[in-house]
């Protein structure tokens, strides 16, 4: 008969204590507990129903985590000014909200100092406007952004990130950074888009999927090291007006169209996008995201006829020591 020393190369070892850091697939004896035991998955990616929103609405902006998050501005309609935080449980609406009304902004920081940027007014009039929040209130900078809306954004409050969008019927290239009290130029996107997501910081951020001139959903990725942008591997469905949470090299992308309103999740491990087997509950575009690949939030969007207040909880594959049983 085999033996796992055969298959594994080494025999199975007796410890008296769990290993504190045990790789992936690693068994041993607890001669302690008397038990066999092994570091193996414990958890696997997928979405999870969190508190609903107070107020329903698409083409939002988010920032924070999954338990300390923040949603403001998006479309009701009217615009909306609104701001709402989230504690991993459910949502409360702030007293006071956006000093500017607008959909399809960009956002980014923590629940406690966060930027909101740029965004949509009425037609035509693309947003540039600038504000900050420190926890209670925003506060108008007196910098101001070159217009667009439907824009990626990332980074934190005092170095943020700005990336492609439109003013009317254009697609933009152009990149801007902020420095906590002034927005300057940066490197080009290669691939000129709106309605796209951005994750990461001003120094390393990604950019994913989109809308083209002429009219088409784009599945192209960039990213960005502070000064250029570089095409990377390719999503797998393409689409626009989508969410997402984490880091330039381990990003969840989720929602948006694509041929019809989708709930299509994907990973980037900063080489390749891997679609996941399970996708939000309710699909949707205009999705509100924050947080990181393995704890991210999905809230609000637009679903099928109507806005949605639908928040989704997301937890990535975890690892964990497990007691080996014949069971």
């Amino acid at each position: 008969m085999t033996t796992f020393k055969e298959i594994r190369g080494t025999a199975i070892q007796v410890v008296s204590s769990d290993p504190s850091n045990p790789e992936t697939g690693q068994i041993w004896y607890n001669s302690s507990s008397g038990t066999l035991k092994g570091y193996q998955l414990a958890t696997v990616n997928s979405f999870s129903a969190g508190g609903n929103m107070n107020t329903q609405r698409n083409s939002l902006a988010g920032a924070g985590t999954q338990t300390a998050a923040l949603a403001f501005g998006g479309e009701a309609p009217p615009r909306s000014t609104a701001t709402e935080l989230y504690n991993g449980t459910s949502w409360t609406s702030n007293p006071t909200g956006l000093n500017t009304a607008r959909t399809l902004l960009a956002g980014c920081g923590t629940q406690t100092a966060a930027l909101g940027f740029g965004g949509y007014l009425n037609t035509p009039v693309a947003s540039t406007a600038t504000e900050s929040w420190n926890g209670t209130s925003w506060t108008t900078s007196p910098a101001t952004l070159s217009p667009r809306y439907g824009h990626g954004g990332c980074g934190t409050q005092t170095a943020a990130l700005a990336f492609g969008g439109s003013v009317y019927t254009d697609r933009l290239n152009t990149t801007q950074l902020y420095n906590g009290s002034s927005w300057t130029s940066g490197g080009n996107l290669n691939t000129a888009r709106v309605y796209f997501y951005g994750t990461g910081i001003s120094t390393a951020a990604l950019a994913f999927a989109g809308y083209l001139s002429p009219a088409a959903n784009t599945d192209a990725s960039e990213s960005y090291n502070g000064t250029s942008w570089t095409n990377t591997p390719s999503l797998n469905t393409a689409r626009r007006s989508l969410g997402g949470a984490g880091t330039q090299t381990a990003t969840v992308a989720f929602g948006g169209y694509s041929t019809n309103y989708t709930g299509s999740t994907e990973l980037w491990n900063g080489t390749s996008w891997t679609s996941n087997p399970t996708g939000l509950s309710t699909a949707r575009n205009g999705v509100g995201g924050a947080g990181t690949q393995t704890a991210g939030l999905a809230f609000g969007g637009y679903a099928t006829t109507s806005n949605t207040t639908a928040t989704e909880e997301w937890t990535g594959v975890a690892l964990a020591t497990k007691t080996i049983t014949v069971s």
